[in-house]
C-alpha cells in the first residue's frame, strides 16, 4: 500500500498547524510539525540573535524524518521549504493569509518589530510559494487561502479528495 507525502507551508500565522493537525485526524496519515520535533530533539545548529530563534540544523532535520518519509503517509508542516528532498511529497500546500489577519495572528502570539514585519513581508512577496515553486514540480504545488473558518473547513475538503484519488490512482 503506498500513501503519499502531503507538505503544508507557509508564513507563520497562516493555518498550517491547525489544518494539518485536522487533516492528520481526518486521513489517519502521521502529522510532523518540524518546529516542535526539532524543539524536542535539539535539532538547532545556533541561535539568531536578531529574530530571537534558534536555527535549524536541516541536515539533521532530514536524517530524523528520513525513515517516516520513506514509510509515506507523513504530513509535514514548516514554513520553509528549499532544503526537503523533492523525492519525499506528492502534494504540497502553500497556505495565504491576507495581511490584517495575518498581521493580528502573529502579534497575538508575541511577533513584534523586526520580525513581524518580516514575516508580513515574506507574506506581501509571496516569498514561500515561489520557493516552493522553485523547489517541487510546479504541477504538485497548489495556493490555498486559509482566512477564515470556511477556508479551513474547504481546504480540508478539498485535500481529503485529493488524498482519496491519489490512493486510488496508486494502489
Amino acid at each position: 500500500l503506498l500513501l503519499c507525502g502531503v507538505f503544508s507551508l507557509g508564513t507563520p500565522g497562516v493555518g498550517k498547524t491547525t489544518l494539518g493537525k485536522e487533516l492528520a485526524s481526518r486521513s489517519g496519515m502521521t502529522y510532523i510539525n518540524v518546529g516542535d520535533m526539532a524543539k524536542e530533539g535539539e535539532l538547532y545548529e545556533g541561535f539568531d540573535e536578531e529574530y530571537d530563534c534558534p536555527i535549524l540544523d536541516e541536515d539533521r532535520v532530514i536524517d530524523e524524518l528520513e525513515d517516516k518519509m520513506s514509510e509515506g503517509g507523513v504530513i509535514i508542516d514548516y514554513h520553509g521549504c528549499d532544503f526537503f528532498p523533492e523525492r519525499w511529497f506528492d502534494i504540497v500546500f502553500v497556505l495565504r493569509t491576507e495581511n490584517s489577519f495575518l498581521y493580528d495572528r502573529l502579534e497575538s502570539r508575541g511577533y513584534k518589530g523586526k520580525k513581524l514585519q518580516d514575516n508580513i513581508q515574506c507574506e506581501i512577496f509571496q516569498t514561500l510559494y515561489e520557493e516552493a515553486m522553485s523547489s517541487y514540480r510546479e504541477e504538485i504545488v497548489h495556493q490555498l487561502p486559509s482566512n477564515t473558518p470556511e477556508d479551513l473547513e474547504r481546504n480540508l475538503d478539498q485535500i481529503m479528495q485529493w488524498i482519496e484519488q491519489w490512493m486510488k490512482d496508486n494502489n
